[in-house]
C-alpha cells in the first residue's frame, strides 16, 4: 500500500466539503458561512459566491454543498435544506432546480456530466434533529432543470459523495450509512443500472473521487483518512490526516495542473453551525498522489 504525506493549505472556515477543481482553479463549499471558495496556490481565498444575504425558500437555513459546472461554464450550487439547484450567472444565484418535490431529506453533493446532467445526492433524514438515517435515491437533472428519481435506486442509504468515471460510462457514490461504496452503469438516457458493489468498507465514509485508473479516493471522518480503493475493494494508497489540528477528513479531489493534488477538506463541529462558523477551524490539505484524476468528474 502506498502512503502520502498531506500538508495544510489553508484554514479558516466553518465546515468545509465538496473539494473541486474547474479550468485550472481550486475550490471548496465552505458550507456554514454559506460561501464558494477558491484557494491560490498559495492558500489565498477567494470568495466565487456568498449566500449570505439570499432570501432561502420556505424559511430554511442556507447550507451551501455540492457543485458543478455546466457545459456554459455556469456554476451550480446545491443548498441542502432549501432543496434546490442554485446557478451562480454573473454573481447572482438563482433557482435552477426545485427538488423540494422529490428530495426526501437535505440535498447533499452532486456531479455534472460533460452534457450538463447533474446526479444530485441526498441523505433522505435530518441528521440536524437527530432523525434516523432512512434509504433516498439519487435525483437527475437534465440540462435546463427538469428534475426526476433516478429509477432503481431508491435503496441508498445515504448517498453522499458521488464521482463519474473518465469515460463518462460509471457512476460511484458512497452509501454513508451503509458503509460502502456502490457503482452504477449510466445509460445513453442517464437512467443508472447494473448496481453493484465496488468496495466494502469498515467505517462511515463521506465524499470521495475516482482517478484516471477507476479507483475511488474515499474520505473517513471518523479516523481522519484517505483511502485509495480499486474497484472490487483492495485497499491501494492512503493520506493520514493530523486529527488534533483537521478535524473530521470531509471529502477529497484531485486537481492541479496534471490532476495529481489530492484535496482533502476537513472541519470541526458538523452538527453545530454557529460553532463551526466561530471556530474557524476548517481547513483544506493536500498530497501529492501517484495517479492522476485524469478526466473524471467532478
Amino acid at each position: 500500500m502506498e502512503t502520502f504525506t498531506a500538508e495544510r493549505l489553508a484554514q479558516g472556515f466553518s465546515w468545509t466539503e465538496c473539494p473541486r477543481w474547474h479550468a485550472g482553479r481550486f475550490h471548496f463549499s465552505d458550507m456554514y458561512n454559506r460561501r464558494i471558495i477558491a484557494l491560490s496556490e498559495t492558500g489565498e481565498a477567494e470568495t466565487i459566491i456568498d449566500l449570505t444575504d439570499r432570501e432561502a425558500l420556505d424559511g430554511a437555513e442556507i447550507i451551501t454543498v455540492g457543485t458543478g459546472y455546466l457545459p456554459d461554464g455556469r456554476l451550480l450550487v446545491n443548498s441542502m435544506f432549501e432543496k434546490v439547484v442554485l446557478v451562480v450567472d454573473d454573481g447572482k444565484a438563482e433557482v435552477y432546480a426545485d427538488l423540494r418535490g422529490l428530495a426526501a431529506g437535505p440535498i447533499n453533493d452532486m456531479v455534472v456530466t460533460a452534457s450538463g446532467r447533474a446526479y444530485v445526492t441526498q441523505l433522505g433524514f435530518d441528521l440536524w434533529k437527530g432523525e434516523d438515517p432512512a434509504p433516498s435515491p439519487i435525483i437527475i437533472v437534465e440540462p435546463g432543470g427538469e428534475a426526476r428519481i433516478a429509477a432503481g435506486t431508491e435503496h441508498l442509504m445515504g448517498a453522499n459523495g458521488i464521482a463519474v468515471s473518465e469515460d463518462g460510462s460509471t457512476l460511484v457514490t458512497a452509501e454513508a450509512f451503509a458503509d460502502k461504496v456502490s457503482a452504477f452503469d449510466i445509460g445513453a438516457d442517464g437512467e443508472l443500472t447494473g448496481y453493484r458493489l465496488f468496495a466494502q468498507l469498515d467505517e462511515l465514509p463521506d465524499g470521495l473521487c475516482l482517478d484516471a485508473e477507476g479507483a475511488a479516493w474515499v474520505a473517513f471522518p471518523i479516523s481522519g483518512r484517505v483511502t485509495r480503493f480499486a474497484d472490487g475493494g483492495e485497499v491501494l494508497a492512503q493520506v493520514s490526516i493530523p486529527q488534533a489540528e483537521a478535524g473530521s477528513t470531509t471529502a477529497c479531489g484531485l486537481g492541479g495542473e496534471d490532476r495529481r493534488t489530492l484535496y482533502v477538506a476537513c472541519g470541526f463541529e458538523v452538527q453545530d453551525y454557529e460553532k463551526s462558523r466561530q471556530g474557524g477551524q476548517g481547513s483544506i490539505w493536500r498530497a501529492r498522489v501517484s495517479v492522476s484524476g485524469g478526466e473524471t468528474r467532478p
